[in-house]
C-alpha cells in the first residue's frame, strides 16, 4: 500500500508529506484548495506526461516520491520487477519522479534510474486511479470493452486473438502478392517463351556479334581479299623475283663471306629464320586464298542472322551480354511459373489455417466475455440499488462484428434500465453525470475484487449525488477498503464520516505565492471539518453537534453498508 506521498515544488504545492493509512483515506478541503493537485502529482508518479508548467513558479525542479509497503508482492509486480532488474528492499518500494522547469523528466525505482514507461509499468501494479473522466469515458465503446475484459481477465486470450489476426493479415497479403505476381507472369509468359526460343535458335554465345560482323565483311569482299592475297603469295614465292628466291641469292653471298670471315657465320641463323618465316607466311596465305571465295548464299544467310540478332538487341539489348542475360532471366521466370501453382496453393492453405486460428481464438474470447458479462451486470446492478438507484439494472451486451479483429469478434455495449419499467437503452443515451458516477463506482467496486492493485484512488466519484445516496457511497467505499487501501477525494461529509483516516487540504500563501498543504485531522479538528462540509457554520455548536452525530454513525456502522459482490 501507499504509506507516504511526498510532493515538492509541484503546481502551487511547496512541500507536502502526505501520510496514508490502511483502509479508507478521505481527502477533503475547500473548493480550489488543491485536492486535485494531490491526485495530479500521484498520476505524475505513475508515469503521466510531465510538462514544465507543472513545476512551481520560481523553482528549478519539482519532485514527487511515493513510499509503498508491498507486504506480499503480487506475481505480476514481481515479474515486472524481475524483468527490469529491480527489487524491493525489506518489502518497500520507493518511486520517484523529477521534472525540471526546462521540461526534462527523470525517474527512479528504489534509487535505480528508469524510464517514465517503466515507472508507469511498475506504478500500474501499485495504484489504480478512478476519476470523473473515467465516468465520462464509460460512453466510449473501447472503454466498455476494456472494462468487461478486465473483469473477465481476458488478457492472455485477447493476445492470442491479436496474434492470430495479425498472422491472418500477413497470410492474406502474401496470397494477394502471389496472385498479382501470377497474373503479371501470365501476361508475359508468351514474351518470355519467344525470347528464349529466338535466342536458342540463333545458338548465341558471347562474342558472336563481333564474329558475325567479321564473317560478313570477309564474304562481302571475298574477290578483293583473294586477289590481294594471291599477289602477296606471288611476291613471296615467284621463281626468280619472289622474296624466297632472292633470299637464296643472299644466302650464297653470305656463305662466300663466311669462307673468308668466320664472324659472318652468325648471320646464317638469322637468314634461315627469315626464310622459314616467309615460307610459313606464303603457305598460310595460300591456304587463306583457297578459303576465301565468293559465296552469295552464305552471305545472305549471315546477313539474315545479323538482322535477327539486331532486332533482338533493339528489344533486349543494346549489348549481346544484356540480351543473353535477359534470356536467362526469362528462362528462370518460366521455371518459376511452373512452381506458382504450388506456391499459390500453399499460400491459400496458410490463409485457411490462419482463419481457423482466428475463429478458434475469437470463440474462446467470446465464451469468456459471455460468461463474465452476466456476472458483471448482476453484481453492478445490486450495487446500483445500494447506491440509491432502486430498480436500476445494468447489463453487458455483446454485439457481433462483421469480421474478427484484433479485439475479438464482438463489440461491447453497456445498457441500462435506470428506472423501474423503463426501456433498456445504451448507457451513453440515458445517464446523467450523477448516474454515470454511480455506475462507474459500482463497476469499479466490482472490478476491485479482480484487481491485484493494492491501492485504489477515487477522485470525486461522488459528483452529482448527496443525502442518503452519499451515505451509501461512503459505505461502499469503506467496504472496498476492507480488502484494498482506498484514497477518496470527496466534498461530501457523508463520505468523510466513513473514513478510517481523514486528511484536509488547505490553501494558503507564502508572501505573494499561493501554496497548498495537507494535515491529518482527528478529534475536534475532524469534527470542525465535517461541520464545514455539511454547509453550516463550523464555529457553531449546532453544526459541530451534527458533525459529531454523523461521525458517530459512521463509526457505529463500521464496515457494514452497501454489499460488494
Amino acid at each position: 500500500m501507499l504509506t507516504e506521498l511526498r510532493i515538492r515544488n509541484v503546481a502551487v504545492i511547496d512541500q507536502v508529506a502526505l501520510a496514508l493509512a490502511p483502509g479508507l483515506n478521505v481527502l477533503t478541503g475547500e473548493t480550489g484548495a488543491g485536492k486535485s493537485l494531490i491526485v495530479g502529482a500521484l498520476e505524475l508518479l505513475l508515469g503521466d506526461r510531465a510538462a514544465s508548467d507543472r513545476v512551481r513558479a520560481g523553482s528549478d525542479k519539482g519532485t514527487v516520491e511515493g513510499v509503498f509497503e508491498l507486504g506480499t508482492c503480487g506475481e505480476a509486480l514481481a515479474a515486472v520487477l524481475d524483468a527490469r532488474g529491480l527489487e524491493a528492499v525489506d518489502g518497500v518500494l520507493v518511486l520517484r519522479r523529477e521534472l525540471s522547469a526546462s521540461g526534462r523528466s527523470r525517474a527512479w525505482v528504489n534509487g535505480t534510474p528508469v524510464t517514465a514507461a517503466v515507472l508507469a509499468e511498475v506504478g500500474g501494479h501499485l495504484v489504480a486511479v478512478h476519476g470523473q473522466h473515467e465516468a465520462r469515458e464509460l460512453v466510449d465503446p473501447a472503454a466498455q470493452r476494456a472494462l468487461l475484459d478486465a473483469f473477465a481477465e481476458t488478457e492472455a486470450v485477447r493476445a492470442r486473438v491479436a496474434r492470430a489476426v495479425v498472422r491472418r493479415r500477413e497470410c492474406v497479403a502474401r496470397l494477394a502478392a502471389l496472385q498479382v505476381e501470377a497474373e503479371a507472369a501470365g501476361a508475359r509468359v508468351t514474351e518470355w517463351r519467344a525470347l528464349v526460343r529466338e535466342v536458342d535458335e540463333l545458338r548465341l554465345r558471347p562474342g558472336d556479334d563481333e564474329r558475325l560482323d567479321a564473317d560478313i565483311r570477309r564474304l562481302a569482299h571475298a574477290e578483293e581479299l583473294q586477289g590481294a592475297v594471291q599477289q602477296a603469295v606471288a611476291a613471296l614465292a615467284a621463281d626468280e623475283r619472289g622474296a624466297l628466291a632472292r633470299l637464296g641469292v643472299v644466302r650464297r653471298l653470305l656463305a662466300q663471306v663466311a669462307r673468308i670471315d668466320d664472324e659472318a657465320g652468325r648471320w646464317e641463323p638469322v637468314l634461315e629464320g627469315a626464310r622459314l618465316a616467309l615460307d610459313e607466311l606464303a603457305r598460310e596465305l595460300e591456304g587463306y586464298a583457297e578459303g576465301v571465295e565468293a559465296d552469295p548464299s552464305r552471305l545472305r544467310a549471315l546477313e539474315a542472322r545479323r538482322e535477327t540478332l539486331m532486332a533482338l538487341l533493339r528489344r533486349h539489348g543494346p549489348s549481346l551480354e544484356e540480351l543473353l542475360a535477359a534470356a536467362e532471366d526469362a528462362r528462370a521466370a518460366l521455371a518459376r511459373t511452373g512452381r506458382e501453382g504450388t506456391a499459390l496453393a500453399d499460400a491459400a492453405r496458410a490463409v485457411d489455417e490462419a482463419e481457423g486460428e482466428v475463429r478458434e481464438a475469437a470463440a474462446a474470447l467470446t465464451a469468456r466475455r459471455t460468461a463474465a458479462a452476466g456476472r458483471l451486470g448482476d453484481a453492478a446492478s445490486v450495487l446500483l440499488g445500494d447506491l440509491g438507484m432502486s430498480g436500476a439494472r445494468l447489463a453487458v451486451r455483446l454485439m457481433p462484428l462483421p469480421e474478427v479483429g484484433e479485439e475479438g469478434a464482438e463489440s461491447v455495449v453497456l445498457v441500462a434500465t435506470l428506472n423501474q419499467g423503463a426501456e433498456e437503452r445504451p448507457l451513453a443515451r440515458i445517464a446523467s453525470g450523477g448516474e454515470l458516477s454511480r455506475v462507474m463506482l459500482a463497476l469499479s467496486t466490482v472490478l476491485a475484487h479482480r484487481q491485484q492493485v493494492p491501492t485504489l484512488v477515487f477522485d470525486e466519484v461522488d459528483a452529482g449525488i448527496g443525502g442518503a445516496v452519499a451515505w451509501q457511497v461512503g459505505a461502499l467505499l469503506r467496504r472496498v477498503a476492507g480488502h484494498h487501501q482506498v484514497l477518496s477525494i470527496s466534498h461530501l461529509a457523508q463520505i468523510a464520516a466513513r473514513a478510517h483516516h481523514h486528511v484536509v487540504v488547505r490553501k494558503g500563501a507564502v508572501g505573494a505565492v499561493t501554496t497548498a498543504d495537507t494535515v491529518a485531522v482527528e478529534g475536534e479538528a475532524r469534527v470542525q471539518e465535517v461541520a464545514r462540509m455539511l454547509g453550516g457554520d463550523a464555529d457553531r455548536e449546532v453544526s459541530r453537534a451534527h458533525a459529531r452525530e454523523l461521525l458517530a454513525r459512521g463509526e457505529a456502522d463500521g464496515d457494514d453498508g452497501a454489499s460488494v459482490r
